[in-house]
């Protein structure tokens, strides 16, 4: 993680009141989330989508208790 991002999960955190190892994310997720990202904004065609999706499928994974993976495996994508 670059050095601006760490900062703003420590400031998440904070300001969630949150162990700040409750928001770690795996190099599995990270690589997930901006596949997420692209094609989100690559079949949309609008780049807002991305961080939309992302957001929606980490609600989703929270409420649900169901794994990223799974969540985000139902976002269609034009090349399934």
């Amino acid at each position: 993680m670059d050095s601006w991002l760490t900062a703003a999960v420590d400031a998440v955190a904070t300001t969630a009141d949150l162990p700040r190892a409750s928001l770690d994310l795996s190099d599995k997720d990270v690589e997930k989330l901006l596949e997420l990202a692209r094609i989100a904004a690559r079949d949309s065609g609008q780049r807002t989508n991305a961080p939309l999706i992302c957001y929606l499928v980490g609600l989703a994974v929270q409420a649900s208790g169901k794994n990223l993976e799974d969540i985000a495996g139902a976002v269609p994508s034009s090349s399934q």
